[in-house]
């Protein structure tokens, strides 16, 4: 039992620091080498934010735990869309740009839609996977079109202070901060096997809600410190845009790596998962604003997700 507690914990720790200074490392070096901080935004830290999804569930499959990688997926998009926004905006209203919204939310929603289409039969195989990867790549190129189409988004603050960039160092530290990433995910990988063997928890219950709520502890960090700052367009663009990886590259990744069966307790998650980004996104469109009110009920909305995933 103590040794799961480590596991666990420790995987958590190891993930949140990592996949944060990953960010920071790579926001920095996109800024030294004259990469837009459009595109830092929707992709760099899309991908960061992301990043122990894709660990996770990478290593879950190939472990096995097709339930848990599947399941890291659909938890991680809950949660960012209730957890995350929610909490954010309990603090403080959340005000967007609606153009944004219905490019990059549209966009992440319609993926969700195909993946939950490709599940329903209760299985991925690698055909599917190969689908996903390749919408994966087909949404970077819009990304990144519409981010040279959009010069007043805000840059996210990764280099505070205006300290000049030591390109190397920042090298070493991504790389160092990538296997430490590594280290934390297989860590939670293992803690969450054993946690459903010692407590006979279903795997798909581990994956939707313990898994999944600590690999968006990076997602739910940078929403709360940029509402703080008042970057409130950091905050959705971090939400969509780590959804929409978590959905694509993380789906393809765990089904390439080792297709199989999953639970049938997904097709209700999916469906929850669906209704809640549409509840969050229309919260955020009307009026252009999310009141802490609806933050309020986008976080009873997740303590259902939990109750239903049981």
């Amino acid at each position: 039992m103590a040794l799961t507690i480590a596991y666990l914990v420790g995987g958590l720790i190891a993930l949140t620091f990592a996949a944060d200074r990953f960010v920071v490392a790579a926001a920095r070096l996109s800024r030294a080498l004259g990469l837009s901080p459009i595109l830092i935004g929707a992709l760099v830290i899309g991908f960061g934010t992301s990043l122990p999804e894709m660990l996770v569930s990478a290593l879950a499959a190939v472990r096995g735990e097709i339930d848990i990688a599947v399941g890291n997926v659909i938890g991680s998009n809950t949660a960012n869309v209730t957890l995350v926004l929610g909490s954010t905006a309990a603090l403080a209203a959340i005000a967007s740009r609606a153009a944004v919204l219905r490019r990059e939310g549209v966009l992440t929603m319609a993926a969700m839609v195909a993946a939950t289409a490709m599940l329903w039969n209760l299985s991925l195989n690698r055909w599917e996977a190969g689908a996903l990867a390749v919408g994966m790549a087909v949404a970077a190129v819009l990304l990144v079109r519409w981010a040279r189409q959009d010069p007043d988004a805000l840059p996210p603050s990764a280099d505070e202070g205006g300290a000049s960039v030591r390109i190397g160092v920042e090298v070493v530290v991504g790389l160092a901060t990538l296997m430490l990433t590594l280290a934390g995910a297989e860590a939670l990988v293992r803690g969450a096997a054993r946690l459903a063997v010692e407590f006979g928890i279903s795997s798909a219950f581990v994956g939707l809600v313990i898994v999944s709520v600590g690999t968006s502890l990076p997602e739910l960090a940078t929403a709360l410190a940029a509402g703080r700052r008042g970057e409130t367009d950091l905050i959705l663009g971090n939400v969509i845009g780590s959804n929409l990886f978590n959905t694509l590259a993380v789906l393809a990744i765990a089904g390439l790596s080792r297709p199989g069966a999953v639970s049938i307790q997904f097709r209700g998650a999916m469906l929850y998962m669906l209704g809640a980004s549409a509840l969050a996104g229309v919260f955020v469109l009307t009026g252009r604003r999310m009141e802490r009110w609806q933050g309020a009920v986008l976080l009873v909305v997740f303590a259902g997700f939990v109750i239903i995933s049981r």
